[in-house]
């Protein structure tokens, strides 16, 4: 329980008690999938009582911002303007790591929460949509954070010297259930080709624009794993 509330107070701004220890979470990152169904129930059960599609997809969109505390979706700002800066390596990380937000982060912030909106609009259940685009994109941070060797120390780092080459696997398993949900299969297996290909590309792109990876490619990668899949889903 203690990893649990740990993991809820990392991703979620919900009033959870006395702040447990982040190295609870840390030991057992692997647990990131289950914020994602929390995250998702507790977005999709307002949700589910708004009849218009569009009000819905809207609404949907501003309680993920609100229950996340806009967390990660501040990781994409920043790798928004550290992929788009000009220069070396050097002048990449700083643009990055940099609490100024430029176009780059303007740019992709746009474009994520449009993409996010458009396929919560056109899915057959927005309710499912939101479940399963929440868990994909937490699994998404569960696997850059045992893979994705960190540039510098920060809190990506701290959770990464914790975390086991398996532990993807194990965040994999804690998606099945996914399957359960009255979706057609074929979403299910299009959201989690996405939400292995999503990270795994920015795995590499970091890789050789930054030389690894920190708190913001993590997060970023929540926010675009989640879109795409979202979007997968409405389109399958």
């Amino acid at each position: 329980m203690k990893a649990i509330l740990s993991l809820l107070q990392f991703t979620t701004v919900l009033p959870l008690g006395k702040s447990q220890d982040l190295g609870h979470f840390a030991r057992h990152s692997y647990l990131f999938p289950f914020a994602g169904y929390m995250i998702g129930a507790l977005v999709a059960l307002p949700v589910s009582l708004i009849a218009n599609q569009t009000i819905a997809a809207a609404v949907a969109v501003g309680l993920l911002f609100l229950i996340t505390g806009a967390h990660h979706f501040d990781g994409l700002l920043d790798f928004g303007d550290g992929l788009m800066a000009h220069g070396d390596r050097e002048k990449r990380i700083r643009a990055l790591t940099d609490r100024n937000v430029g176009a780059g982060a303007i740019a992709f912030a746009i474009s994520t929460t449009i993409l996010l909106f458009a396929g919560l609009q056109e899915a057959s259940s927005i309710i499912f949509a939101i479940i399963i685009g929440e868990v994909c994109a937490k699994y998404s941070m569960s696997f850059l954070t045992a893979y994705g060797k960190p540039f510098h120390e920060g809190m990506h780092s701290y959770l990464h010297q914790f975390a086991h080459p398996d532990f993807p696997v194990l965040s994999f398993m804690l998606c099945l259930p996914l399957f359960f949900l009255p979706v057609a299969p074929i979403k299910i297996f299009g959201a989690m080709i996405l939400m292995l290909l999503c990270p795994m590309v920015l795995l590499e792109t970091s890789r050789q624009l930054f030389g690894g990876v920190n708190g913001d490619v993590v997060g970023a990668s929540n926010e675009i794993t989640r879109a795409l899949v979202i979007v997968a889903i409405a389109l399958l």
